[in-house]
């Protein structure tokens, strides 16, 4: 398998729950504005332009985030990376699979656009307050996002929430959050997916 990726982007969850199932894949690296890998065009691998992006052996391609990991989860159910179909937990891990993708991820990535400006930023930094509340008083009750144990909501929200820091967000009144952030950065998977991009841990 291959998983296209840009440093520090939303691919990293992918890369951590790749590491968590111990599949096999290789990385390849994506210029996003470019839209250019070291294999040529990237829009030829997704027409969408933007990553993460898992090629299967097959050569079929997954993309969105929430699916690409709900599929490397499901290749190893005895991991337990993701509640199993049909069952109420499954609802509950795409409720909050969504809430990351539509709230947290689009309402901290529209922070790198230079076209937010100064009067519109504050109103944007009050509903994001608002989501991050809502993940913070969950965690109050929870040691992870789905319970007790270590899952793809917990890499996706991870990899999410680590942009706060280089958009000086400040969420340092979350202590909730911060302890999952804490205790997912500790993680083998979590380690080695951030080396493998270059990051500082």
């Amino acid at each position: 398998m291959k998983l296209y990726y840009s440093p520090g982007a939303c691919a990293l969850a992918s890369q951590i729950i790749l590491r968590e199932a111990n599949l096999k894949f290789d990385l390849v690296k994506t210029d996003l504005k470019t839209k250019q890998t070291a294999n040529g065009d990237f829009k030829k691998v997704n027409p969408k332009g933007y990553i993460p992006v898992l090629e299967l052996d097959t050569g079929e391609v997954l993309t969105e985030g929430a699916a690409i990991l709900q599929w490397i989860a499901d290749q190893v159910p005895e991991k337990n990376l993701v509640p199993r179909w049909g069952t109420k937990e499954r609802y509950k891990a795409l409720e909050w699979l969504n809430f990351i993708a539509t709230e947290l991820h689009k309402g901290i990535s529209i922070f790198f656009s230079p076209e937010v400006k100064d009067e519109v930023r504050e109103s944007l930094l009050k509903k994001l307050h608002l989501r991050l509340e809502v993940l913070d008083q969950h965690l109050r009750s929870n040691t992870f996002i789905l319970g007790n144990g270590f899952t793809v909501a917990d890499a996706y929200a991870f990899n999410i929430l680590r942009w706060t820091q280089l958009l000086k967000i400040d969420i340092s009144s979350y202590a909730s959050i911060l302890r999952l952030m804490e205790t997912v950065s500790t993680r083998d998977s979590v380690r080695a997916a951030i080396a493998a991009e270059g990051l500082k841990g």
